[in-house]
This record gives C-alpha cells, structure tokens and sequence, in this order.
C-alpha cells in the first residue's frame, strides 16, 4: 500500500442555483436545460441526468435542488490521484452529501444550497481554499 500525501486545492464556489433532473432514458435535451453556466448531461441505458441552472427547470420536471457548486480551480492532471477522496472525505464527515461531476480540466462539487457554508467551513478546516467566483487568489 503507498503512502497517501495530504492534498489541498482551490475551489471557486459558484453562485447559480443548480438543479439536477432524471429524465427518460434517450431523451431529447430539453431547450431550457441549456442556458446555464454548468450544464451538464448524463446518458446511460436507463435514464439521463440533466445539471442546469435551476431557475429553467419546469416544475412539471421534478428538479432536485437547489445545489451550489464548487469547481475545483485547474486545470488538473489527469494522472493525479486521491483528488476526491481529499475534497470529499471532510464533506461526508461533517454529514454533507454530494452530486459529483468530472470534465476533461477538473471536478465539480455540488451540495444542497443549505449546506453551503457548512461546505465551506469543512473545505477550510481541511486546508482547503474556498473563493467565490470572481475572485482573485
């Protein structure tokens, strides 16, 4: 078993309330999922999985949420290991659950918008940095 070396990031927490939405499997995207600044699809054999700016969603959808988003700032190299486990362990400690999700650059963090600042104080308390958008380090 190798060592594990204590790993710290930057995340931006963005302040768009997001939505995540089940549709059918092999849905169409619906046209007021994508005018979001994260927006995100995922299609498997039984359902596909909208994230999108939670003000488009119809009520008809059945959204969960609201969530709040944190980019972890990157690009980040894809040989590296242990990036989740480092942001997401201090989550689950403090009893904060998560919707995840992966791009080519980096990850994103999303948590139910009342738990925001809980987030930020165990993001913190791990030797995290939490900025929010637009600022600079």
């Amino acid at each position: 078993m190798t060592e594990q070396t204590s790993q710290t990031f930057t995340l931006i927490r963005h302040p768009d309330a997001l939505a995540v939405v089940r549709l059918g499997p092999g849905s169409q995207i619906p046209k007021w999922a994508t005018p979001s600044t994260l927006f995100s699809v995922t299609a498997t054999a039984t359902e596909t999985s909208l994230v999108c700016h939670a003000s488009t969603v119809p009520r008809k959808a059945r959204p969960e949420g609201p969530f709040v988003a944190y980019e972890v700032a990157g690009p980040l190299d894809m040989a590296l290991t242990g990036v989740l486990t480092s942001l997401l362990v201090p989550l689950a400690d403090a009893g904060i659950s998560v919707f995840v999700l992966s791009t080519f650059d980096t990850d994103w963090i999303l948590v139910r918008g009342g738990f925001a600042e809980q987030a930020d104080q165990a993001f913190e308390a791990a030797g995290h940095t939490v900025q929010p958008k637009g600022a600079r380090a």
